[in-house]
């Protein structure tokens, strides 16, 4: 045969190669057992239980559970001769039992006689390794999902179709029927991690979460998040929440707890509430209408991953090292009472102090040592109820565990959780007109004190210069306050006609409306009992004027003349300070109380929903009087 020429013999070659590729790659996939545990290496697992389930079932039994091949042309008689034919192509599977969804974090149960799709969270020591096998048992029952119509009738699943079983992910159709009714659909896809995504049918207008939660938190990124405790609402079969993408369940025992998130729609999210059949009152369901669009569950488990301290008495003025320990880096935290505000601290590396606009000065209220968490409450933050401890994003968070944020930005994208975690939001506004420059204690106590050095060294003549900056830096300090007060007055002002207009057309919010009216009117109130005190930004220049005149000579009076200016400036500066810090502590109250007021009115929760927002937005990028960075 001749020598072909150089790219015709590599084509000839290359050719040969592929298809030897492709035949070798065929020969190994229909050649794997269907048997259980047949694809045990997977990163997904979808197994056919072979019968279904009764109304009870041992989660630890697999006998008889077959693997569902990702080809399922390896179960024909004669695979590699059905590979050749395209008339085999395109065959569906019928399940034969119950279908069974597993990875390293879940297993999902769709349980054909009770017509729900339970979920199971693994382990955290589990999770490791192939997706299942045959002695893994499911994990720990946490929640099932059935369709919200079918709360009056039984109803079951009358069938499963695979969308998708290749590339790690498995994505089913369930059927759920009751009898003589239509069958509605929903379409759930697993992945390689703990995210589940939901897709109701187009005549699927909701979905119930049926399971025991012990708190349910509506995160707020720029502010305090919303915690609903059952046992603070005795006498309510259910609670309406505002519908803000995300929704965290604690779950009983604190190794487990759950996220669910998003897209921006009309959703609407509700709780049932149960009995008290262990003295304490629990969540029993979610009611969730997606609006038809997507939503997103994922299950996060490990021993102490959330916790409740009960706030004792004995508490009050000491370190107290609790029981509760850390089991991984995060950013943790909790919500304390501060001057009559729930308040949230996220725990320090070490102990130390705060200085706070309203409340003054006193020992930051929680932190760690190592891996024990400490408290140390006062009069001023005082041992009141209990405390939750849990995590919404990480911080030197190891890989292998996700956070909320994690799940919310994995499921809604970068560009939508972005504008819901508001990154730019939460930033401070700076005190510091030259940046890095000048006085770096950026406030009227530093910058007199700063100046006052000068005038004790005897050298204001000589550091004019130095002295007329630090002045220029103050009044910006002085303007900046201002301006930031003169933000909360126009916000509480459009608000209380905003609540004004709402009462007015829908009179059963009247008296709701009214009470948070009452709130939001502290922040002109608050303005005008300090109007004297808070003076002016033309006060503030005649002050300048007069401290900036002594540098003119040296005169063996200019300290003292500078003194009675200190005090003056102080004055000034601390009661700007105590009512930037106590416009925003009003507004967070007002923020919360929104929330929690609509909790009993479900026609109330629109209006919270926009209250809440316009809160938000006043509340971003607050002074640091106002709130530490980052919330």
């Amino acid at each position: 045969m001749p020598a072909l020429p150089l790219n015709e013999s590599f084509l000839e070659n290359d050719s040969l190669w592929r298809n030897m590729a492709v035949l070798v790659m065929f020969a190994f996939t229909v050649a794997q057992p269907t048997a259980c545990g047949a694809e045990a290496a997977n990163n997904v697992a979808l197994w056919d239980t072979a019968s279904p389930f009764a109304d009870t079932f041992d989660p630890s039994n697999r006998t008889g559970w077959k693997a569902v091949p990702t080809n399922l042309l390896s179960l024909e008689a004669d695979p590699a001769k059905a590979a050749s034919d395209p008339g085999y192509y395109g065959r569906e599977y019928s399940f034969k039992g119950d279908a069974v969804v597993e990875n390293h974090s879940l297993a999902a149960v769709f349980w054909s006689a009770k017509g729900r799709m339970v979920i199971y969270a693994k382990a955290a020591e589990a999770s490791t390794g192939p997706a299942a096998s045959a002695t893994s048992t499911l994990g720990r029952k946490l929640l099932e999902f059935a369709p919200l119509q079918s709360k009056s009738q039984p109803v079951n699943i009358s069938r499963c179709e695979i969308l998708r079983h290749a590339g790690d992910e498995v994505a089913l159709e369930a059927f759920f029927a009751a009898k003589g009714s239509e069958a509605l659909s929903a379409r759930f896809t697993f992945g390689r991690t703990e995210i589940i995504e939901i897709k109701p049918g187009e005549k699927l207008k909701g979905i119930r979460l049926i399971g025991p939660i012990e708190y349910g938190v509506v995160p707020a990124f720029v502010g305090d998040d919303l915690i609903v405790n059952a046992a603070q609402h005795p006498s309510s079969k259910t609670l309406c929440l505002p519908s803000e993408n995300c929704f965290v369940g604690l779950l009983p025992g604190e190794a487990n707890m759950f996220v669910m998130t998003w897209p921006k729609g009309k959703q609407q999210i509700g709780l049932g509430l149960g009995g008290e059949p262990q003295g304490k009152r629990l969540i029993e369901s979610i009611d969730f209408e997606p609006d038809g669009q997507s939503f997103f569950f994922a299950p996060l488990g490990a021993p102490g991953i959330w916790h409740r301290e009960e706030l004792k008495p004995t508490y009050l003025e000491k370190d107290v090292a609790i029981q509760w320990k850390r089991p991984f880096p995060a950013r943790w935290q909790t919500q304390l009472s501060e001057a009559g505000v729930k308040t949230t601290f996220a725990f320090r590396e070490s102990k130390g102090q705060v200085w706070r606009g309203v409340p003054g000065s006193y020992v930051y209220p929680v932190w760690f040592n190592g891996d024990t968490a400490f408290y140390h409450l006062s009069k001023k933050v005082p041992p009141k109820g209990e405390s939750l401890v849990y995590f919404l994003e990480g911080q030197g968070t190891p890989l292998s565990v996700s956070t909320p944020v994690d799940i919310l930005k994995a499921t809604l994208g970068r560009p939508m959780s972005e504008s819901i975690l508001d990154i730019a939001g939460r930033k401070l506004r700076t005190h510091h007109p030259r940046s890095g420059v000048g006085v770096h204690r950026a406030c009227t106590c530093g910058y007199t004190e700063a100046i006052q050095a000068v005038f004790e060294a005897g050298q204001e003549t000589a550091k004019k210069d130095y002295v007329a900056g630090a002045l220029d830096d103050m009044i910006f300090f002085v303007r900046r306050h201002l301006e930031r007060i003169d933000e909360y007055r126009q916000f509480a002002g459009d608000m209380t006609k905003f609540l004004q207009s709402q009462g007015s057309s829908a009179t059963e919010l009247k008296p709701l409306l009214e009470g948070l009216e009452q709130i939001v009117r502290q922040i002109p109130q608050e303005c005008e009992v300090q109007k004297e005190n808070m003076k002016s930004l033309e006060h503030a220049g005649e002050l300048a004027r007069q401290t900036i005149a002594l540098t003119s000579r040296k005169s063996p009076n200019n300290l003292k003349a500078y003194m009675e200016l200190l005090k003056a400036w102080r004055a000034m500066g601390g009661a700007q300070d105590y009512v930037v810090a106590q416009c925003h502590a009003v507004t967070r109250k007002f923020f919360q109380e929104a929330g929690y007021a609509a909790l009993n009115q479900a026609k109330a929760v629109e209006v919270a929903e926009e209250i809440r927002r316009r809160c938000r937005q006043c509340l971003r990028n607050p002074d640091g009087y106002e709130i530490w960075a980052d919330y």
